[in-house]
């Protein structure tokens, strides 16, 4: 017999809802998040040419990033707001979000830089409340020995919303004059569309429901999806760290973040988030068409089969980590795959300096290395630790600024990408972003606590003393 629980609205009615319809749309924002991250991609190189863009990379570099300039603000808010209103209202505000930017982003006038820049940093906060949410969300779901995996779903989510929009890229790249780049940004509509028809029927997560006032119907979710004997115990253990928050001064505002006991968990939390957009990965996301014309001196629009390639690559790796994340540890992951993803930055650098005549796509077979390293690595762990390591008192706040810090490094690497190509060669640049990955590695070995097997309450009781 189906189970039975309350629904999304906190009405207390009862309707049948399985688990796994929790985790697959608990996680499906990604698909957006994912979606827009991949759709430029394609969509690029064809405004470019339609607006005589060809020379300017600033713009080009505004029009790719101002998605993630106001997911900058978009995540910092709705981490906030979610505190006050739910996970759940603050997913579906973004659903709503991202269907009308999508459409606006389809009918942007001709020649219409700034209007596509401005209705893109729209779309932005919606994506950024949903990079921000969803690990919270399925943090506070999911079992300790399970919250890697299931958290996983969600960078699962994001790669196959990127793969999805290259597919669509390039089935679309043959339609004449503007259509193929105005369907591929409108087409984003619909996955927003079912996000917001699917979350309806979500309930809100157990943590958030304890933190106001609603324990009877936590206990409902949890009955949903925890095992029976199991209910009880985990509700008692967030009362209690409720309780004990709730006395703190220091959980008033966004000042708490970094003070006293919150300070070493809040910087392990946003370093790694940005740390995961400063080494470079959405330089090739965003760049890959126009990487491969610079390398091989054949026109961007017709290298939209290397984007597919990248996100086919993307997809498996975040398989694998599904299938490993809880029989490794998260620092040994993020170690392994931030060195490798260095070395796979620095190495063309090298090859060409001793070897000049060296083949130009080179650097591309180095890049295909470094996203399939990141894929199971940085790119699904990075948001398994957001949504593991917040204390409860801090967790919105904290997810919402750690998202906002990703999404600046995320801005940045979009806008100055193609500036930095412009006036250095491209091995160059990508062997900054390796010194950075490997910096990366310093910080979580010196930073990052381990998490892989606690509950949220053992790993805020144990670092927060």
């Amino acid at each position: 017999m189906a189970k039975q629980t309350i629904d999304g609205t906190g009405t207390g009615r009862r309707a049948r809802i399985s688990p796994k319809f929790i985790w697959f749309f608990g996680s499906f924002g990604g698909i957006l998040f994912g979606y827009d991250i991949g759709v430029m991609t394609g969509a690029l190189p064809f405004i470019q040419d339609a607006w005589n863009l060809r020379n300017d990379a600033a713009t080009l570099g505004w029009i790719t990033s101002s998605v993630m300039f106001g997911a900058i603000f978009g995540g910092a808010a709705a981490g906030q707001l979610s505190d006050r209103l739910g996970r759940r209202r603050m997913i579906l505000a973004s659903a709503v979000v991202f269907v009308v930017g999508s459409v606006l982003s389809g009918f942007s006038p001709h020649d219409g830089s700034f209007f596509l820049i401005a209705v893109r940093c729209l779309l932005g906060l919606a994506v950024g409340a949903a990079s921000a949410l969803v690990p919270a969300y399925m943090s506070e779901m999911a079992p300790a020995r399970l919250r890697g995996r299931l958290s996983g779903i969600n960078q699962t989510m994001i790669v196959s919303g990127m793969l999805l929009s290259y597919i669509v890229d390039f089935l679309l790249k043959n339609l004449p004059g503007d259509t193929a780049w105005r369907l591929m940004l409108g087409l984003a509509a619909v996955p927003a569309a079912v996000l917001f028809l699917g979350v309806l029927r979500l309930p809100e997560s157990p943590r958030f429901l304890v933190r106001t006032g609603r324990s009877d119907e936590a206990r409902q979710v949890l009955g949903l999806i925890r095992p029976d004997d199991a209910v009880d115990t985990e509700l008692a253990e967030v009362e209690k760290t409720l309780a004990a928050e709730e006395n703190a001064a220091s959980s008033s505002g966004w000042a708490s973040l970094f003070r006293g006991k919150y300070r070493y968990l809040v910087i392990a939390g946003v370093g790694v988030a940005a740390f995961q957009q400063f080494q470079g990965a959405n330089a090739i996301f965003y760049y890959i068409p126009l990487i491969v014309e610079q390398a091989s001196g054949k026109a961007a629009t017709s290298a939209l089969m290397w984007p597919i390639i990248q996100g086919v690559i993307l997809v498996v790796g975040s398989l694998v980590f599904i299938a490993i994340a809880e029989r490794f540890n998260r620092r040994t992951l993020l170690t392994v795959g931030g060195t490798v993803m260095g070395l796979s930055f620095i190495a063309p650098a090298i090859i060409n300096a001793l070897l000049p005549g060296a083949s130009p796509m080179l650097i591309v077979v180095f890049l295909s290395l470094y996203v399939a390293l990141y894929s199971f690595t940085w790119a699904p762990l990075t948001w398994v630790i957001v949504g593991e390591i917040f204390p409860l008192a801090v967790r919105g706040r904290g997810s919402g600024l750690a998202s906002s810090f990703n999404w600046i490094g995320s801005f940045l690497v979009g806008l100055l990408f193609p500036i930095m190509t412009a006036s250095m060669p491209q091995g160059v640049v990508f062997a900054i972003f390796g010194v950075i990955c490997l910096l990366g590695v310093v910080f979580v070995r010196r930073c990052v606590p381990e998490t892989r097997g606690h509950t949220l309450e053992e790993i805020e009781a144990q670092n927060t003393r």
